[in-house]
């Protein structure tokens, strides 16, 4: 489980906005990531009360949200196509 854990912290630290602030996107771009950061703290939480379940649960929906800011070109993940799902 801590390999899961691992691997998203590295993926929040590695995500960087890409749209220009002020515009729309970067607003949906800090939602994403706003949204990836708590379903991570969501994580953490439920992997320290030893609740692996809803802390596998809630490390992979992060995990989703940060993979489909990057696939949306949200998120500036410099190519790494091995902690994100890109586009083609």
């Amino acid at each position: 489980m801590t390999n899961y854990l691992e691997k998203t912290q590295t993926a929040l630290d590695k995500v960087k906005i890409s749209p220009p602030d002020p515009s729309f996107h970067n607003k949906q771009a800090q939602d994403f990531y706003s949204m990836a950061q708590a379903y991570f703290n969501d994580a953490q939480h439920f992997f320290d009360e030893g609740d692996y379940v809803n802390a596998f649960a809630c490390v992979n929906y992060a995990h989703g949200w940060l993979d489909a800011g990057a696939r949306l070109g949200l998120f500036d993940v410099g190519g790494d196509g091995q902690l994100f799902t890109l586009s083609e």
